[in-house]
């Protein structure tokens, strides 16, 4: 006779060392709490926090190596073995005014005085595999280091600061607090579009190519007049 602990419709797995049994297409979140297991983190979609903080470490039947995954999203199966992850904090603090941010003509001075370390990133994609929302991390840190502000934040739009990127990263970028800064600094400064920057500091450098010869960089004379005076689209002239 099968007890209401060992129901045929139910799956068994092990989470945080506890032998837990659930239905199919629970959340490994809501098996936790079902097994009557108190929740020591701050779990933000529970009222308690913030978001993110229900990172796990999973690891699949068959499957050699665990990876990391939000517990909140992550269905539970049969066999499966999960760990609660330790928040990590980022290895030092970053500080800065977000009233300095306004000025997108100095993004790349006011990225690289805050994350200096974001221009050496290995490109190792370590913090692309940790990340549970399948955020293109790497290529945000290197849009950031470049200056290009906007793109980067853009990337970053889903990012529920897990901070699993941290813990990644080999060189101590901290990848989900720069991508913050990035979205604040885009927020703040929106009147100049990054691609326009950079090609002012082109320019200002004497590095811009500039083609005479392009589509619509000669006017055709007739839109003045001998005088200097510009023709009146209605035929007379002002």
């Amino acid at each position: 006779m099968i007890d209401e602990h060992t129901r045929s419709d139910e799956i068994g797995f092990t989470f945080d060392g506890h032998a837990v049994r659930t239905k199919p297409g629970v959340s490994l979140l809501q098996a936790w709490l079902g097994a009557g297991l108190p929740l020591t983190e701050n779990v933000g979609c529970m009222g308690q926090g913030v978001c993110g903080a229900c990172r796990v470490l999973v690891r699949r039947v068959g499957e050699r190596l665990a990876g990391t995954a939000l517990a909140c999203e992550t269905t539970a199966e049969a066999g499966m073995q999960v760990a609660f992850v330790d928040h990590f904090p980022a290895r030092r603090p970053h500080a800065y005014d977000l009233h300095a941010l306004t000025d997108s003509w100095t993004a790349i001075e006011q990225i690289d005085a805050v994350f200096p370390e974001a221009k050496h990133c290995r490109h190792c994609s370590g913090c692309d595999r940790a990340c549970p929302k399948g955020i293109e991390v790497q290529r945000m840190v290197n849009l950031a280091a470049g200056g290009q502000a906007d793109a980067a934040a853009a990337l970053f739009d889903h990012c529920v600061l897990c901070n699993l990127c941290v813990a990644a990263c080999p060189e101590h970028i901290d990848p989900a607090h720069l991508g913050q800064f990035v979205r604040r600094m885009t927020a703040a400064s929106t009147l100049r579009p990054s691609d326009l920057v950079t090609r002012l500091h082109e320019i200002a450098a004497g590095t811009q190519v500039i083609d005479f010869d392009a589509a619509g960089a000669n006017p055709p004379v007739s839109a003045a007049g001998a005088d200097g005076a510009v023709a009146d689209t209605r035929g007379g002239a002002r």
